[in-house]
Order: structure tokens, then sequence, then C-alpha cells
């Protein structure tokens, strides 16, 4: 396949992942709490690192709650969907550059899987984090320790689970089927 047909399909689905980031969260009935626990979003957007390189799971992870807040309203645009930008993103590039780092392909190990997940899970929450202390100061809210624990981790718990259930072996069917060529 030419280099053009690749940038091509890859770029398709980049659009495919990023409309599944839009609608996964209705599964959550629309409910932040709930949203918050599940961290709907964020399945798409590590998918899309691993299937497509890390370029492509930055983008889509950049765009997915920006624009899932223009067009749905949800989540807010500032400072939750703007933080939620830069978490993604990072989870986007980091799932794949770790595995990559670790000289392993996604074929070849799904503990190569979940030790890069874990990984780019625990960076991408440092970097939600970073996020709300900086936009804090704009907004005059201060970001504690606290919040960041109960917020990167105690709510999020459930969605931590569903993601280390799902993803790797998710990626490693998707992978070993060749759909991601």
């Amino acid at each position: 396949m030419s280099g053009t047909n690749t940038r091509i399909r890859k770029l398709c689905f980049a659009g495919m992942f990023l409309s599944i980031g839009w609608l996964l969260p209705f599964v959550t009935g629309q409910v932040p709490e709930i949203g918050n626990m599940l961290c709907p979003m964020h399945i798409p957007v590590m998918i899309a690192g691993y299937m497509l390189g890390p370029w492509y799971g930055l983008l889509v992870g950049l765009l997915t709650p920006v624009t899932r807040s223009f067009i749905f309203g949800s989540p807010t645009l500032y400072p939750r969907a703007v933080c939620m930008m830069f978490e993604l993103a990072a989870y986007g590039y980091l799932c794949p550059a770790i595995l990559k780092l670790m000289g392993r392909k996604i074929k070849s190990s799904m503990a190569a899987v979940y030790i890069s997940l874990v990984f780019a899970a625990l960076m991408g929450r440092v970097v939600w984090g970073t996020a709300q202390v900086i936009f804090g100061v704009f907004t005059k809210n201060v970001f504690t320790w606290a919040a960041f624990m109960s917020g990167a981790f105690v709510t999020a718990w459930p969605g931590i689970l569903l993601q280390l259930l799902l993803i790797p072996p998710l990626v490693v069917l998707l992978k070993n089927a060749s759909v991601f060529k």
C-alpha cells in the first residue's frame, strides 16, 4: 500500500475513533459523576494510539474532548475539556510510544501492552493534574493534592479497571486480525 493510501486510511480510522469518543459518553447518560468514574473518552483515544501510532493518538486525544464540548456541550469547555485535551493527548501518544521504547510489537506480548498502558495512564494523569494546576491559576481555583488523588484515582478507579480489562485484549485482537495495517 502506498504512503498516501496509508495516510488516508489512518486519517479515516482516526475520524472513526474521534466519533467513538464523542458517542461513548452517551453510555453514561451524560451524567458527569458516572462519566468521571468510567472515563469513556479515554478508551477510543488509547486504542487509536496503539492502532494508528503516537501522532494520530495524540491528535485524536487533542480533538476529542474539545470538539465534543463544542458539539454536545459536555464536558464544559473551560477548564474541564481543555485539561482533558492535554490528558487524552498524553494517553494517545504515550501508549504506543512506551510500547515502542520497550522494543515490543503488539502481536508479541499482551504483557507489554499492559505495562505500556499502566505507565501511560499514570503519566496522563500527571499531565491532567498539571493542567488543572496551571489553569487553576486563571480561574483562581487551587488544585490540591487531595483533589488530584480523588480525581485521578479514587473517583476514576472503575474506569481504570475497565481500561485494563478491555484495552489490551482488544488491541492484541485487532492487531492480530490485521484490521489496522
